[in-house]
């Protein structure tokens, strides 16, 4: 999504477990779009956390991808770009991001792996890289947030989405969320109307 690379982010959650998984998977997609990835690949039993990060998309902007797979391995086997795996095991996030971002913003896609469940030696194997947020024990999601604002630089702070039903404007108290399917001077009586506490 930024002007200034050629080639597509993808980021693909690594096991899913239904019920017990639902809020972290959701999250990661969430975090991914709106951190500057183009796309978040689920695994095929992640069904409510595409139909959330999918309505995201549909009320907040775009564009932004949302699919899922039964075939995670081979995804990952057959990505034609770099692979690089978040993992609190690999080589330090500070260390490795430069040579990442040069190979594969300019020439080649990009495919991040978020584990959820134990992953398999075999992704450590496939993966170009194996990278940490620390060598500590913490969130994926976490890991996720900081290594796309560093692949960034930040970059993705000022992303503008297109084709958005509503829009967040900045306040420094309260909150304003303007209906583009209304006026301006609608969306600020519903607003102010509902005292700005529409939950999204």
């Amino acid at each position: 999504m930024q002007q200034s690379r050629k080639n597509e982010v993808s980021v693909l959650r690594y096991g899913h477990r239904p019920g017990r998984d639902d809020r972290m998977t959701t999250h990661v997609g969430l975090t991914a779009r709106a951190l500057g990835a183009d796309q978040v690949i689920f695994p095929d039993n992640a069904t409510q956390s595409v139909e959330t990060v999918t309505d995201i998309v549909t009320r907040f902007g775009g564009p932004f991808d949302v699919k899922r797979t039964d075939a995670l391995n081979r995804v990952i086997r057959e990505w034609s770009g770099t692979v690089v795996h978040l993992t609190m095991y690999g080589e330090r996030v500070q260390d490795v991001t430069e040579r990442i971002r040069d190979t594969c913003l300019h020439k080649e896609s990009l495919l991040i792996i978020i584990g959820g469940e134990k992953v398999p030696s075999d992704v450590y194997e496939w993966a170009d890289w194996n990278v940490a947020v620390t060598n500590q024990p913490h969130s994926e999601v976490a890991g996720l947030a900081v290594f796309l604002d560093r692949l960034f630089r930040g970059q993705e702070l000022d992303e503008e989405w297109t084709d958005a039903e509503h829009v967040v404007i900045p306040q420094a108290s309260g909150k304003r969320v303007v209906d583009t399917e209304l006026t301006e001077t609608e969306s600020d009586e519903v607003n102010t109307e509902s005292q700005s506490e529409k939950r999204f």
